[in-house]
């Protein structure tokens, strides 16, 4: 078994009441266990990332936070109130609370880019046209896309482009609550760079807190106050908890846990001798016929 030493639940100093919390938060689907004694406080004005391989459960964690997944034990409070105990309309209304940028954008294909961003202005307010046109054009702008991509569709657009209006869309209600899923995943490093800077730049909005759900160590470092690292649970002992690691970048890059380190590094170690027989005895015959070629 390995030592859990590296472990810290401390929040910085200058973060104080939670505006979200997780206590003793299970997950189970069917037979398979996914998330196991989860407890994390997330004050108001932090950004959190939430590190780990796929598999670890990390947007099951995220779609908790938001009422999308319901515990199989424990529960998500949001400023002291359990997302479980709340009722239908309830729950949607503390939604327009909460701004979510999706690993895709999720963008509606049928819609202009405009009207992608307008939709939760009009669904949940009940502002004029030229109030919505004002605020979308504005968003536009925060997230550095001209006022011309507003009347293309999602499909005209790169994958940075449709990230970006996904981010705008997640700020038209003016969130408390913003949970990123995978944001630069599928970008190029520049890209990449770019939507982490506008991590940092929502970030200085008054009274946002951020959760950022990634495995890009690039982004960990840049926007993180705090970094907890989950670890799959088939790798673990019954006693073993799922958070490796909790503390700042700057802890995470001093973590002397095999664990925390693998990952960190980016080394596969051990678990190319973990695949399947049939895969391990493909992949020898590839190299051996590669070489012979």
């Amino acid at each position: 078994m390995l030592a859990t030493a590296d472990i810290s639940a401390e929040v910085p100093s200058r973060f104080q009441e939670p505006l979200l919390e997780i206590d003793r938060l299970g997950v189970q689907f069917g037979k398979q266990q996914v998330l196991r004694d989860i407890s994390i406080s997330v004050p108001a004005g932090e950004t959190l990332v939430v590190l780990g391989e796929s598999g670890c459960g990390k947007t099951v964690l995220l779609k908790n936070m938001i009422g999308l997944v319901r515990p199989t034990r424990g529960e998500v409070r949001f400023e002291g109130k359990s997302l479980a105990k709340m009722h239908g309309r309830e729950l949607a209304h503390l939604r327009t609370r909460y701004g979510f940028v999706f690993q895709q954008a999720a963008l509606f294909d049928s819609l202009t880019i405009f009207d992608n961003i307008a939709f939760p202005l009009r669904e949940h307010t009940r502002i004029s046209h030229a109030e919505i046109r004002e605020i979308v054009l504005s968003l536009l702008a925060e997230v550095g896309l001209p006022d011309s991509v507003g009347m293309k569709k999602p499909a005209e657009l790169s994958g940075g482009m449709r990230k970006r209006a996904g981010l705008a869309r997640a700020l038209a209600l003016d969130p408390q609550l913003i949970l990123y899923d995978e944001p630069t995943t599928g970008l190029d490093p520049i890209m990449s760079d770019v939507v982490n800077e506008l991590i940092l730049k929502v970030r200085s909005r008054p009274e946002v807190t951020s959760v950022v759900v990634t495995h890009d160590m690039q982004t960990a470092r840049k926007v993180a106050d705090r970094i907890i690292m989950l670890y799959p649970l088939p790798r673990l002992a019954a006693d073993e908890p799922q958070i490796v690691f909790s503390g700042t970048p700057a802890d995470l890059d001093r973590s002397s846990d095999p664990r925390v380190r693998q990952f960190v590094e980016g080394r596969a170690g051990n678990r190319l001798m973990e695949m399947p027989e049939g895969r391990s005895g493909d992949l020898k015959r590839t190299v051996k016929e590669t070489h012979e070629s």
